[in-house]
């Protein structure tokens, strides 16, 4: 089953984002090879594709994992996680419909 990871950045996150981007990429890198990610990407912090310093408020992952405990526990071992870049992560099910 797919589950959605959303998460919520502290204010001013984007040197910690940057630091810990290389390890980020490289977990969604290894779902992507697996055939398990659906989708990936930060929310900008502005009305724009290129936030620049205005950074991003947050990210959001859809991922197929074999339970919600496993969704979960994949969620909080994200190196955005261990460097402090996200205040919040929820982790529910999803269902996907379209396209």
């Amino acid at each position: 089953m797919y589950y959605a990871i959303i998460s919520e950045d502290v204010e001013n996150s984007l040197p910690l984002r940057k630091e810990a981007r290389p390890a980020h990429l490289e977990r969604l890198e290894a779902l992507k090879a697996e055939g398990r990610l659906l989708v990936a990407g930060p929310n900008p912090a502005i009305d724009a594709e290129d936030p620049g310093p205005d950074g991003f408020s947050g990210s959001m992952v859809i991922a197929e994992f074999p339970s919600l405990e496993d969704a979960k526990a994949w969620a909080n071992e994200d190196p955005y996680v261990a460097a402090g870049v996200y205040q919040s992560v929820t982790v529910k099910p999803f269902r996907k419909v379209l396209p």
